[in-house]
């Protein structure tokens, strides 16, 4: 009866909600360090406190937090900066990547490569931006949106799965109807 112990049903499926998990605290991680960088440590900060009410939302843990917090209010931290990426996907949506990273130059290469593996090549900036209304931290998509239907549909969720499973990528945001945004 190999392969039927309870045990190593819970063990495969224990293995996959945690890393789940860490990718999700990851980049709140991130997002926590860059933020507490913009505002000095000061926890009361709007961006920062923010950030941490949307880990909390997660259920990241008080420890990771703090040590995020600690990790970005220091004087030897690692330069985060946010980047933006634009491309356009199948039937003409217009795609917006939000990325924070420590190198500009690997990321923008990594998010290329990943891109022309679907067929999609990085726009100028500024080329798709146009398609998206920014309110604060996000991009809202500007009506009307763009109907994507049949493969192409497949091909967009296909990117859009691949570009949330990079590292770096915070968020990306489509003006294709039932896409808006994927966090």
């Amino acid at each position: 009866m190999s392969g039927h112990s309870k045990w190593s049903q819970i063990k495969r499926q224990k293995a996959v909600t945690d890393s789940a998990k860490s990718r999700v605290f990851s980049l709140y991680a991130r997002l926590i360090a860059l933020e507490s960088k913009r505002a000095n440590g000061v926890v009361s900060a709007p961006g920062l406190a923010a950030a941490i009410a949307r880990a909390k939302a997660e259920n990241m843990p008080k420890e990771n937090i703090d040590r995020a917090i600690a990790n970005g209010a220091s004087k030897d931290a690692g330069s985060l900066e946010q980047v933006v990426y634009e491309a356009y996907g199948p039937g003409g949506a217009a795609l917006v990547v939000d990325a924070l990273t420590d190198n500009k130059n690997r990321t923008t290469q990594e998010i290329k490569h990943l891109l022309v593996l679907h067929g999609v090549e990085l726009a100028n900036p500024g080329a798709a931006s146009w398609a998206f209304t920014k309110t604060g931290t996000a991009f809202a998509p500007n009506e009307p949106l763009v109907e994507v239907a049949g493969g192409e549909e497949e091909e967009l969720a296909a990117i859009l799965e691949a570009l949330d499973e990079h590292d770096d990528v915070q968020r990306v945001f489509t003006n294709a109807r039932g896409y808006e945004s994927t966090d």
